[in-house]
């Protein structure tokens, strides 16, 4: 489902992706590992055309979107693609029920259609009784799961983690992790998650080690 070939990302003098090729099937969990410094972020960052490679290329479902214009690939990013970080963003003025429509928003959705999805998703996620709880009223593992809620809202092709457990505690890791994988296994949910947490990455179908701006080990 995507591709990425041969990507360099360099800011200024420093080299930070050194030509990375991969390729990701529908469904599976990809695990990102590696210490500090290696280009992991900015790996994720490019596959979520957060960030454009220096060269090579990313397809995915068979579109280059190094080809997209500004405007399309914006709403690329919106329909295509959910994202979850470390620091969950939630706007704080919202309630958790309104911080996930406003990508369906965004999309176009109607706003009957737009709660109608976020309530199912947030019920599904176990926060039926905090959809009009704003973020300060919430955990950080109901953060999180909202963010989920939040990226899953579109139905996307591919949810991309930079983080996500790094910021709960270890009830509330293991809750989110499990969380991914049951989504993996009721709606064949494809997941690339950069970690630093062992246990995550070991869950994973395939674990890839990056080293120095490459994939060490795959």
């Amino acid at each position: 489902m995507i591709r990425a070939e041969n990507i360099h990302k360099a800011y200024g003098n420093l080299q930070v992706l050194k030509g990375i090729s991969l390729d990701i099937p529908k469904g599976e969990i990809v695990s990102i590992v590696g210490a500090s410094g290696a280009g992991k972020s900015t790996l994720l960052h490019i596959l979520g055309a957060l960030d454009k490679a220096d060269t090579g290329r990313v397809i995915f479902n068979d579109i280059d979107i190094s080809l997209l214009n500004e405007k399309k690939l914006s709403a690329f990013r919106n329909k295509m693609i959910g994202f979850v970080f470390q620091f969950h963003h939630l706007l704080p003025e919202f309630t958790a029920l309104e911080n996930v429509c406003i990508p369906a928003y965004i999309a176009g959705e109607s706003k009957k259609a737009a709660i109608e999805k976020a309530s199912r998703l947030l019920d599904f996620l176990k926060l039926s009784e905090r959809l009009e709880h704003k973020p300060s009223a919430l955990s950080g593992g109901e953060q999180q799961r909202v963010a989920v809620a939040r990226a899953l809202v579109n139905n996307p092709a591919v949810v991309l983690a930079d983080e996500p457990s790094g910021n709960l505690d270890s009830a509330s890791s293991l809750e989110l992790h499990e969380l991914f994988f049951r989504l993996r296994d009721e709606f064949k949910q494809t997941f690339v998650i950069v970690t630093h947490n062992k246990e995550l990455a070991d869950m994973a179908n395939r674990q890839l080690v990056m080293k120095d701006g490459i994939i060490d080990r795959a």
